[in-house]
């Protein structure tokens, strides 16, 4: 079996900040076996790549539009990019 790597650029909207979106975003890359980073951003966004297997990457997104207990995401921005293997991990960016 062919193990495709999918790798996309996602800005997640709504009460995402101070919420633990970004921990547990963590949490649900490394329990899936994605790469990448997450941060916030000056606008009250998320803002995370993640690299991986498609079908780990697909459950990941789906997860983004729910997020933590506390958060209430209104937009997932998705935007697909070429895998480049250039992470080691999953990290947050401060």
């Amino acid at each position: 079996m062919i193990c495709v790597k999918k790798s996309v650029h996602v800005l997640i909207s709504g009460r995402v900040q101070g919420v633990w979106y970004r921990a547990c975003t963590k949490d649900m890359a490394e329990q899936l076996g994605i790469k990448g980073w997450v941060k916030n951003t000056s606008d009250g966004k998320v803002e995370a790549v993640f690299e991986g297997e498609e079908n780990s990457v697909e459950k990941m997104l789906a997860w983004c539009h729910e997020g933590p207990r506390l958060a209430n995401v209104t937009e997932v921005k998705v935007n697909s990019e070429r895998s480049t293997g250039e992470f080691e991990g999953f990290n947050i960016i401060y």
